[in-house]
């Protein structure tokens, strides 16, 4: 794969379902007043950053693209999470404990047992069909399983549960680097 332009990666805002640790996937939950500032503070952040906007059509990452641009930006369904299919809305806690085996292995192999739901190598196909499209630098909202795969395939990283996602930060994918922007209140 051709080294992309840069990329401002973003997570969308704290939502109430990431409060409660329910899995979101397709599903959909409103920002928290924390993840509306987090909005606020990701535009802060790319406030003087020229590039392309472009969000996931789900609502919380419109919702922050929204507050973070000051306006609608166009949607890109590949950018959308990765669908958790029948588990989307229930607490993790109470998955793991009722189906352990599911959760053996590596801490997001998971993904790929989900009933009904799409597995990472449907992310990485339209996560990799999304870079290969790209022409310029590029300012990205998203998710967190989504954002993950981005970063997988731009930095060649071993595995998606590499480093951590944060809600309000902006990773930039920069020459086969990242760097993490973090806003001062949010630290």
């Amino acid at each position: 794969m051709r080294r992309p332009p840069d990329l401002y990666l973003m997570r969308h805002g704290e939502t109430a379902w990431n409060r409660e640790g329910r899995l979101q996937g397709r599903g959909d939950s409103a920002l928290t007043a924390r993840g509306r500032q987090q909005a606020a503070w990701l535009g802060d952040l790319t406030r003087d950053v020229a590039g392309a906007c472009l969000s996931s059509p789900l609502g919380r990452a419109d919702q922050t693209a929204r507050i973070a641009f000051g306006a609608a930006v166009p949607l890109d369904p590949r950018l959308a999470e990765i669908c958790v299919g029948h588990w989307s809305g229930a607490l993790e806690h109470d998955l793991r404990c009722a189906h352990p085996d599911l959760f053996a292995g590596g801490p997001l192999d998971w993904y790929d047992r989900c009933p009904g739901g799409e597995g990472l190598a449907a992310l990485r196909a339209r996560c990799r069909a999304f870079l290969d499209d790209l022409t310029g630098p590029t300012l990205v909202v998203t998710h967190g399983i989504t954002l993950r795969m981005l970063r997988l395939l731009v930095l060649d990283l071993p595995d998606l549960a590499c480093g951590t996602v944060w809600q309000g930060g902006v990773h930039v994918l920069r020459g086969g680097a990242e760097t993490v922007l973090r806003h001062p209140q949010d630290i």
